[in-house]
């Protein structure tokens, strides 16, 4: 069984919680059938996702067993074999796109192009540098709009610009840690890799940090959303946003720790702290 829950990437779920952020930031999180629908499209997305991630591990699989980290999951390492996987990816997309037929066509739509990109990613684009970045970063947006198809609430573009900027922000993190294990000689070079350095890869990584600061800082400031949520006091949550994001260069430029964001964000103490201290404020602010 834990096999299997690893094959299905579940403790990266936690990436599809940005499903909700329509119905949280459009004040909207406590209208219980609204929440429902977010919750079914959720488990539409999740199955989706875990499907997309059998496939990637199918087509990777000789390249995952010359990996010091990706080695160890389960098709790699030779616990689940090849046709049961298939099975059961074919099973989760049904059921995911099935699920998600009930809530509307443009969420099935979207949910469709999740699936349509990361094939893409995994067949070719994670191979053009750049691009494999952009394309990680595309799939935290659909999710948002996702969450707003099938809540039918507004999406502001601050909400888009920032989950984009944040997505590519521990993307490039990610192609940090991949240059530093192919420095070590420990795994196969992927293509993509040629078009990074550390140098380069670092210096975006503090741009990407310096505009999400601006931009969130200039959206809590924003006329518009101090009107909508009536208070003037967003603009004090940013402390929060500043202390995760310094702490991920912490981890990442000191610590040399950023292959995977969702496995920093549950164990990492400081990183936890940053983001119910954000979630907290700003409910505070805007529901009490």
């Amino acid at each position: 069984m834990k096999d299997w829950i690893n094959l299905l990437r579940v403790y990266q779920y936690i990436k599809n919680l940005f499903i909700f952020l329509p119905l949280f930031f459009a004040h909207e999180i406590m209208r219980v059938e609204l929440l429902a629908r977010a919750g079914l499209a959720f488990v539409a997305f999740s199955m989706a996702a875990s499907a997309v991630y059998i496939f990637n591990d199918l087509h990777d699989l000789e390249e995952d067993r010359h990996h010091p980290r990706k080695k160890d999951r389960p098709l790699a390492a030779g616990r689940i074999a090849g046709p049961p996987a298939r099975a059961v990816m074919t099973a989760l997309f049904l059921g995911g796109f099935v699920i998600v037929s009930f809530l509307g066509r443009e969420a099935f739509f979207l949910t469709l192009v999740y699936v349509l990109i990361n094939a893409g990613y995994t067949l070719k684009w994670k191979q053009v540098a750049i691009i494999d970045i952009f394309i990680i970063a595309l799939g935290f947006v659909l999710r948002i709009f996702v969450g707003g198809a099938v809540t039918d609430v507004t999406i502001y573009p601050w909400i888009v610009i920032m989950t984009f900027f944040l997505a590519l922000f521990l993307a490039l993190a990610k192609r940090r840690d991949d240059l530093l294990i192919l420095e070590n000689g420990n795994a196969r070079p992927r293509r993509s890799l040629g078009g990074y350095n550390v140098f380069f890869v670092q210096s975006s990584m503090v741009v990407m940090a310096a505009v999400i600061i601006v931009a969130y800082t200039m959206y809590t400031l924003s006329p518009e959303i101090m009107a909508k949520f009536h208070t003037d006091r967003l603009y004090l949550t940013t402390v929060f946003v500043l202390m995760g994001l310094l702490r991920y260069l912490q981890l990442t430029f000191v610590k040399n720790d950023s292959g995977s964001p969702t496995a920093i964000l549950l164990r990492d103490p400081m990183i936890q702290g940053a983001v119910l201290g954000w979630i907290l404020a700003f409910v505070f602010f805007i529901y009490l």
